[in-house]
């Protein structure tokens, strides 16, 4: 089964940037990028990101700020600060023989980073490989990585799978069931991650006095790091 998935993923396969690199920065970079967030919105960012910090020591030695600023758009701005983190590690000591040691770095992103940087035969495993592997009942080496992205991504969907575009269609125990999404994600408008949002987008353009912030979300920011409280006011991380 793995044969003909690869067959189908080099004549389908998506042309992303970060499949064009080994570097292990760069990929760590588009990881940290597609954690709940979709490719089209990633891209953009993954290239100006890499065209102003465009080696590992060259984000290590950015200030807190000034990745928090770049990192606005992509959500979920914990992950840019755990990335600044990460880099600073690598900077002073060298990637880590694991790399979940690295802040902010998981079992999966550890697994993809090492396979697509290091060569590593190992297999991250997504919601999306995991959903084939499921349907599929197969197994899958490390080398089928980047197509069973594609495939679960585009094809094995988990409400309304394509099963007639599916190259494994015809081997495939499961053809045409349908799945409820793994986890549903709670509306961004009116939710306390807008209120975040919002306040850290005011205080990346300047510093502001608390009292016109609001309260909850500061405290939040603050204990995530990404703010500091200090005299009255609120300003970002040097």
């Amino acid at each position: 089964m793995e044969g003909v998935l690869l067959a189908w993923y080099s004549l389908r396969g998506r042309d992303l940037p970060w499949r064009r690199t080994r570097d292990p920065y760069a990929i760590l970079v588009s990881e940290v990028m597609l954690q709940q967030t979709q490719v089209e919105r990633v891209i953009p960012c993954y290239e100006a990101w890499l065209e102003r910090w465009p080696t590992v020591e060259a984000l290590a030695e950015a200030s807190a700020a000034d990745v928090i600023r770049a990192w606005q758009g992509l959500g979920y701005n914990r992950r840019g600060l755990n990335l600044h983190r990460a880099a600073k590690v690598v900077a002073r000591d060298g990637w880590p023989a694991d790399l979940t040691e690295l802040p902010g770095v998981g079992a999966y992103t550890a697994a993809a980073v090492a396979n697509f940087a290091f060569g590593a035969a190992v297999l991250p495993v997504d919601v999306n490989v995991r959903r084939v592997q499921e349907r599929t009942g197969a197994t899958f080496t490390g080398a089928a990585a980047q197509a069973l992205f594609d495939l679960g991504a585009t094809i094995c969907l988990a409400r309304i799978p394509r099963c007639e575009a599916c190259p494994l269609a015809e081997l495939c125990p499961s053809r045409g069931t349908r799945s409820e999404p793994a986890r549903k994600q709670s509306p961004f408008e009116g939710s306390f991650r807008q209120r975040r949002a919002r306040t850290l987008r005011l205080v990346a353009a300047q510093t502001l006095p608390v009292a016109d912030l609001d309260a909850d979300a500061v405290a939040s920011l603050a204990r995530d790091g990404l703010v500091v409280v200090a005299g009255g006011t609120v300003s970002l991380p040097i």
